[in-house]
C-alpha cells in the first residue's frame, strides 16, 4: 500500500511532519525508488532515527522523530511538574566488569527519574535508548516509558523441541535448510505469501484504537516473518543437562528450532508512536528525553497499554506461525515449547510489596520457577534457563552475551574470510546474515552466565547448527546499529 499522508500521520506522529515526508516521498519515486524501498526507508527511520538526522532528503523527519517539537514560545509542554532527583536511586549491577561506562550513565539517568521505583542492570548491557539494553526499570504503578520497553515491542525467543536424535541434523541437512528457505522470511517490509490461519486475529484490541485500526494489514502481511539484524531462526542440538519436572524433558540430545523475532513493523510503529507522544509532553532535557513516560491514568497511556499488550500477542503468534509451517514440514508436532518476551513492561510487586511496571528491554523474566531461553551467538551456547526469583534483579536475567562492538565498528573491524573460517571451525552453515552479527562482536556468554548463577539455573544447552538471518543489505536506509 502506497503512504499517504494520513498514514504517514499516523507513523509520525504528526500531520506537518508527515507532509514533509510525503514531499520526500514524491521525489525518490520520481528517481524511481520502488514502493517497497520506500517502506524499508520508512520503517528504517523510524526505528534508528539518529543514523539519519544529517540525511539530505530524511534529515528534518529523523531531527523530529528524537526531539519533541517546541511549542508556544520555544519551551516544551510540560504535563508533568515533578523534578529529577539530584541523584540516582541505588540499583544492583550485575557483571559490572563487562558493563560500559555510557550504559552504567544511562541506567543512572533512568533512576533519577521521579517516577523510578526500582532497577537492575544485567551482565549483557549496551547502550540503548532511554536505558539500556539490557537494563530494567520498575515505575510507579500507573507509569510506562514506551523507550524502555523498545522500539520491537515484544521480540522474544521461541524454542520447539523434538524427541528425535540429534545426528538427525547431519543426516537430513539439505532437507532441513529446505524448511528453512520454504518457511521463514527476513526482511524490513517482507510479507509471508501464505499465512496460517491464527485466532490472534479475533482479538477485539484490533478495533481498539485509531492507530492499531491503521497498523492492522500490516501486521496481517508481516504474520511469520522475521526482521533483520539479530533476528534469526536455526536448526540445533538441545542438550538436556538436567532433569527438570517443568522443562519435563529426559537427559539427552534433542533436534531443536529456534526464532528469535518480535512484533515486526506493529510493534515498531506503536513503540514511535506513543514515545513521541511521551516526548511532547515531558518537562525532560533533552539529553534524557527518550526516557519520557505516559501516565495509565491518561487516555493516551491505556491506549499504549492496550496497543504493546496486543503487540505482544502479535509476537507470539509470529513465532507460532514459523514454528507450526516448519512441525508441519517436518511431519512431527515438537515435545516442548519454551518461549519468553525480553522486550516489554508487566505490572508486577516489588520485595517490598509495592505494585510497580516493570521494564525489562533486553531482559529474560526470571521469576521463581520460570522457564526461558537465553540465545547465544551461533558458535556459542544458548541455554534454556529456569528462573530463581531473585529479587535484587527484580526477577530479570540477560537476554544474550550482549554486544562487544557496534554494528557500525563490525563493518570496519570485521572481514567475511574471518567469520567464514570461525563459523567453518565450529561446524555452523549460515544462510544470509552480515559482519554486523558475526560470532565476535558479541561478549562470552559463558562468561555472563557465571555472574547469574543466583538468578537462573542453565537446564540444557542450545548448540546452532543451521542459521538462516536476512540476506546483506548495504543500502544506508537498511543499516542498524
Amino acid at each position: 500500500m502506497k503512504p499517504d499522508v494520513n498514514t504517514l500521520t499516523v507513523l509520525l506522529g504528526d500531520k506537518n511532519i508527515a507532509k514533509q515526508a510525503y514531499r520526500i516521498i514524491k521525489r525518490l519515486r520520481k528517481k524511481g525508488v520502488t514502493e517497497e524501498e520506500i517502506q524499508q526507508m520508512l520503517q528504517e527511520i523510524q526505528a534508528h532515527p539518529h543514523l539519519y538526522v544529517n540525511h539530505e532528503d530524511w534529515g528534518r523527519v529523523a531531527a523530529f522523530l528524537l526531539d519533541a517539537p517546541e511549542v508556544g514560545n520555544g519551551e516544551r509542554e510540560q504535563t508533568e511538574s515533578e523534578p529529577l532527583r539530584a541523584q540516582p536511586l541505588p540499583y544492583s549491577v550485575f557483571g559490572a566488569d563487562y558493563i560500559d561506562a555510557e550504559s552504567i550513565q544511562q541506567m543512572n539517568n533512568a533512576m533519577r527519574l521521579p517516577v523510578a521505583e526500582a532497577g537492575a542492570l544485567m551482565p549483557d548491557a549496551h547502550v540503548g535508548y532511554g536505558i539500556p539494553i539490557g537494563g530494567v526499570l520498575a515505575t510507579r504503578q500507573n507509569a510506562v516509558i514506551p523507550y524502555a520497553v523498545g522500539v520491537d515491542i515484544a521480540c522474544r525467543m521461541c524454542l520447539s523441541v523434538w524427541d528425535i536424535e540429534a545426528a538427525y541434523i547431519e543426516k537430513k541437512k539439505d532437507t532441513l535448510k529446505k524448511f528453512l528457505g520454504e518457511h521463514t522470511f527476513f526482511g524490513i517490509d517482507v510479507s509471508n505469501p501464505s499465512p496460517l490461519p491464527d485466532d490472534i486475529w479475533d482479538k477485539p484490541e484490533w478495533r481498539a484504537t485509531k492507530v492499531i485500526r491503521s497498523l492492522r494489514k500490516k501486521a496481517e502481511r508481516q504474520i511469520g516473518t522475521s526482521g533483520t539484524g539479530n533476528h534469526f531462526v536455526e536448526w540445533g542440538v538441545l542438550e538436556v543437562m538436567e532433569e527438570d519436572k517443568d522443562l519435563g524433558l529426559p537427559k539427552g540430545q534433542y533436534l531443536a528450532l529456534l526464532s528469535h523475532s518480535g512484533s515486526r513493523g506493529f510493534g515498531a510503529a506503536i513503540a514511535n508512536y506513543y514515545s513521541k507522544l511521551a516526548r511532547e509532553r515531558s518537562h525532560l532535557p533533552k539529553e534524557l528525553a527518550h526516557l519520557a513516560w505516559l501516565s495509565l491514568d491518561t487516555e493516551e497511556g491505556q491506549e499504549y497499554w492496550i496497543a504493546m499488550h496486543l503487540a505482544g500477542d502479535y509476537a507470539s503468534a509470529n513465532h507460532h506461525q514459523i514454528h507450526r509451517r516448519i512441525a508441519k514440514a517436518l511431519g512431527l508436532q515438537p515435545v516442548k515449547m519454551v518461549e519468553n518476551h525480553h522486550n516489554f513492561a508487566w505490572k508486577e510487586q516489588l520485595p517490598d510489596g509495592r505494585t510497580a511496571i516493570v521494564h525489562r528491554k533486553g531482559a529474560t523474566p526470571a521469576h521463581a520457577g520460570a522457564l526461558g531461553v537465553i540465545p547465544g551467538s551461533m558458535t556459542q551456547a544458548g541455554y534454556v534457563v529456569k528462573g530463581l526469583g531473585n529479587a535484587a534483579s527484580l526477577n530479570s536475567a540477560s537476554h544474550g552475551a550482549g554486544r562487544l562492538m557496534s554494528r557500525r565498528a563490525a563493518f570496519r573491524q570485521i572481514s567475511q574470510e574471518q567469520v567464514r573460517r570461525i563459523l567453518q571451525e565450529h561446524g555452523i552453515e549460515l544462510i544470509g546474515g552480515d559482519l554486523d552479527e558475526a560470532p565476535m562482536v558479541y561478549k562470552d556468554l559463558k562468561e555472563v552466565m557465571k555472574v547469574q548463577t543466583n538468578i537462573v539455573k542453565p537446564l540444557a544447552a542450545f548448540y546452532p547448527k543451521i542459521v538462516r538471518m536476512a540476506e546483506p543489505d548495504r543500502r544506508p536506509w537498511a543499516r542498524e546499529d
